[in-house]
């Protein structure tokens, strides 16, 4: 997939951020790709990747990241606590990821401003909403709650904004799509809102 082509359209189909995974053993994805996405687009950009350690908080800076993802459930609080501060330090925002109430409760503990609800279970890998529609109630008013995983279609998206979900982080729907395009439209429920461009690009390839 081509990193930067894939953030042109999400940025023209109307997305508020985009997430650039550079973990490259499971993901293959890399920092060339944060930098060319950098290039591409004028969004927020989130450095998707196990961080563990401080300099992988600089590191997404000077690449280019505005924030980074910061999953609770490979670093202890202290570190999390340690991680939090580095980002804010270099005027960066941390996406901080839980998976169930012990770890919203540890993430808490350090006021974040943004905390992720990934929906995916980590003991077996497999992914329900309900996480979402279960946590969301314990997380308080002043903070950004964004829905992660399994995410597919408007009405997903739709029973995650009945429950007072802010955004929704999307990867895998947009990955197998054929027309991410019209994808990112049908989960924002502006299903034209992506088609003149694509549709002048069609013209202008044919021409």
């Amino acid at each position: 997939m081509d990193a930067a082509a894939t953030a042109r359209t999400s940025e023209r189909c109307g997305a508020a951020a985009v997430s650039v995974l550079t973990e490259p053993e499971y993901f293959r994805g890399s920092l060339a790709d944060l930098e060319s996405v950098r290039a591409a687009v004028c969004l927020p950009i989130l450095r998707k990747d196990f961080i563990l350690d401080p300099y992988q908080v600089y590191e997404a800076r000077a690449h280019g990241a505005d924030a980074v993802l910061l999953i609770v459930a490979i670093i202890s609080p202290g570190e999390l606590r340690s991680l939090l501060k580095t980002a804010h330090s270099l005027g960066m925002t941390a996406l901080v990821e839980v998976h169930d109430r012990e770890e919203l409760e540890q993430a808490l503990a350090v006021d974040p401003k943004i905390i992720g609800i990934n929906n995916r279970h980590l003991a077996d890998f497999s992914v329900s909403l309900e996480t979402t529609v279960q946590l969301r109630p314990l997380v308080p008013e002043d903070k950004l709650v964004v829905s992660e995983s399994g995410i597919h279609t408007r009405h997903d998206v739709k029973t995650l904004e009945d429950i007072g979900i802010d955004a929704v982080l999307v990867g895998e729907a947009l990955v197998r799509s054929a027309d991410p395009a019209r994808k990112i439209g049908e989960l924002l429920n502006k299903v034209y809102h992506c088609l003149p461009e694509i549709e002048s690009e069609t013209s202008r390839a044919d021409r």
